[in-house]
């Protein structure tokens, strides 16, 4: 219940226009520390070391973290033992992208065009026959970091092979 008023507290102050911190994010160092983070609760996964280039945006930091720990929770709830969940940073046309990949149940077809909606969730989300919990407002959210900040979010999945979540945020102009 905490988690659905909390959930449901950030997009309330998303539709009220709620400002965000803009100082010098250093993506590399705080997606280093998320996944330090999952890797330190044990869990039944491969989660290789992560591919992170040194990337800086303007931005609020904490709600760069949140929008990270929302794509690993979900890639890692979504995905069995034994998967793979797999996180990269890159700098693509002057975007950092934040890629987030797993090997996990996936999305349907039919079902892609939803996701980003409040309270959505997929029959599939279902797994192993048990429901994994959550508030269906994880992909809202972090749509809403990601636009905050300039950026985009994009989501491809097949059902039965995984999804791959990317978010792109501008660059921090070179001083120089």
């Amino acid at each position: 219940m905490t988690r659905l008023v909390n959930d449901l507290l950030a997009l309330a102050r998303g539709d009220a226009g709620a400002q965000i911190n803009h100082e010098p994010v250093s993506l590399h160092d705080l997606l280093s520390a998320a996944w330090r983070e999952f890797n330190a609760h044990g869990n039944a996964h491969d989660l290789p070391t992560p591919t992170l280039e040194p990337t800086t945006v303007m931005g609020d930091a904490d709600k760069l973290l949140q929008l990270a720990i929302i794509l690993l929770e979900n890639a890692v709830k979504y995905t069995p033992d034994g998967g793979t969940v797999r996180l990269s940073l890159t700098h693509q046309d002057g975007h950092a992208a934040l890629i987030v990949t797993d090997t996990g149940i996936g999305i349907a077809e039919t079902d892609l065009p939803h996701v980003f909606e409040r309270f959505y969730r997929a029959d599939k989300a279902r797994v192993h026959g048990r429901d994994p919990g959550g508030t269906g407002l994880g992909l809202p959210i972090a749509q809403w970091i990601a636009q905050v900040h300039g950026g985009s979010i994009a989501l491809e999945s097949e059902l039965g092979r995984g999804t791959t979540v990317t978010v792109r945020l501008p660059l921090t102009p070179d001083p120089s």
